[in-house]
């Protein structure tokens, strides 16, 4: 078994490998990559000292599994030669994630769509994959009609520098800016780029990806996306509209029941889903549990997750284990 982690140095690749350790992922060689210029420098897993490879190189040696976290470009490029190698990509880039031919992965909800035939598995993006954790069961039950989702993401999900920025301007020195206000006291309405419908591109991330998770191009969804100065994970208000009734303790007993889920809805006793404890966890919390008085078959969640974890190092894992676990892989 050679797995191959490609984006080794960056936050969501160094979780990977702690997601891999802390799950005890097999592996009889590791192949760790990064840009060019790491190459040839020391990463040390597990007591043992890996040499930074290039990503040619590791190609060449025909990995069983590649975890990709490498941006979009560098999966558009590499993912397809791997692919041919025989290896199995599974990239947390948005470059597959709606192309028809590629799967779109949360292993709880469609895993058992994949086959031995799949080479490129797509990891959805963060702030969809705990979303539809928590609607996925509900969609089972009560078929969701329509979807609002207001996020407040953490800066994590930029990466390093996005997180310097927020410490320099926390202590006001002055350093490498990636947003174009500050960040730190402040909630920025923008994350990706903007389209010509006037969204940006995340949010149009969580109306496409959302519906092929789900398998139901009929689900109305409309999203708001919001960088916020958190480091533990997303947190998204979300307004989930029903064909079907249902009562909020229903709700709360098919969550409590859906693995991966915690629910935390206790109000009255200050308790309820934040960053600041989901951090270093792989479940997806959910509380505020309400009936949204206004309409009929509605209701309002407040979702919470690692962002780095199970929205994105955890959930690729799991995709690896998936995989061996139905042993397709060859």
């Amino acid at each position: 078994m050679k797995l191959a982690v490609v984006g080794a140095t960056g936050l969501v690749g160094q979780e990977i490998l702690n997601v891999i350790e802390e799950r005890n992922l097999p592996f009889d060689e590791l192949y760790l990559v990064a840009s060019e210029k790491s190459v040839g420098q020391p990463i040390t897993f597990k007591g043992k000292a890996y040499e930074i490879k290039s990503i040619d190189e590791v190609c060449k040696l025909a990995p069983d599994i590649a975890i990709f976290s490498a941006g979009g470009n560098t999966s558009l490029a590499w993912a397809p030669r791997y692919a041919e190698m025989g290896t199995i990509v599974i990239d947390n880039s948005s470059a597959w994630r709606m192309d028809p031919a590629k799967k779109l992965i949360v292993p709880e909800i469609n895993g058992h769509e994949l086959t031995i035939d799949d080479r490129i598995i797509a990891n959805p993006n963060c702030s969809t994959i705990q979303m539809v954790m928590v609607l996925a069961p509900l969609h089972v039950k009560y078929k969701l009609k329509r979807v609002v989702v207001s996020t407040y993401q953490s800066v994590t999900g930029t990466g390093k520098d996005a997180v310097q920025q927020l410490m320099d301007e926390r202590k006001n020195v002055a350093g490498t800016k990636v947003y174009p206000h500050p960040i730190d006291m402040n909630a920025l309405p923008h994350i990706d780029v903007f389209l010509d419908n006037g969204y940006t591109k995340e949010e149009m991330k969580m109306v496409n990806e959302t519906r092929k998770i789900l398998g139901d191009q009929a689900i109305g969804v409309t999203s708001t996306t919001v960088r916020v100065p958190t480091i533990g994970g997303h947190a998204e208000a979300v307004n989930a509209e029903f064909y079907h009734d249902f009562t909020c303790s229903e709700i709360r007993s098919i969550l409590a029941n859906t693995p991966g889920v915690i629910v935390q809805d206790d109000p009255k006793n200050n308790v309820y889903p934040m960053p600041i404890n989901a951090k270093g966890r792989d479940e997806v919390f959910v509380g505020r549990i309400r009936r949204d008085e206004s309409q009929p078959n509605t209701v309002n969640l407040w979702i919470v997750a690692d962002n780095l974890r199970k929205g994105a190092a955890t959930n690729a894992v799991q995709i690896a284990e998936f995989m061996l676990e139905k042993s397709l892989v060859y």
